[in-house]
């Protein structure tokens, strides 16, 4: 069943009309319901843009992830290097040469767990739960 509608168009939008449905073999209400569809229904541009800002969404969640594990990495490495210059003592110039060489042997069992790690697909920043990071105070960890 169809409802009866009556619109008024200027003459020469309804001469294009009319002209398409000839073209066509189609009734101008065919025309014209055809048009009023179209332009009911998203469109190439709205669907389009509905993609943009799903992919927008995407990049503003991987770089809110981004900067978390940033935020991380230096906060780790700060407490690290404070922490270090704070428990290690002052080595003797007889003892460097001998410390310097551990030095060397300790990084390169460092390098080797951690290629072993990223091998495996395993992340230290994964490990830190969001609510963890979220709850840490305005001043950072001390």
């Amino acid at each position: 069943m169809r409802d009866r509608m009556n619109v008024y168009f200027p003459p020469e939008l309804l001469k294009q009309i009319s002209d398409l449905a000839d073209r066509q073999k189609l009734s101008r209400s065919a025309i014209v319901e055809a048009a009023v569809a179209s332009f009911l229904s998203p469109d190439g541009s709205d669907r389009r843009e509905a993609a943009f800002t799903r992919r927008l969404d995407r990049l503003s969640r991987q770089l809110q992830r981004l900067e978390r594990d940033v935020g991380l990495t230096a906060e780790t490495l700060a407490l690290f290097v404070r922490f270090w210059l704070t428990v290690t003592p002052p080595l003797p110039n007889d003892a460097q040469a001998a410390a310097q060489a551990k030095g060397r042997e300790r990084f390169e069992g460092f390098v080797e767990a951690l290629g072993r790690r990223l091998q495996k697909g395993q992340s230290f920043l994964r490990e830190i739960p969001e609510d963890i990071v979220r709850q840490e105070p305005a001043g950072g960890p001390d």
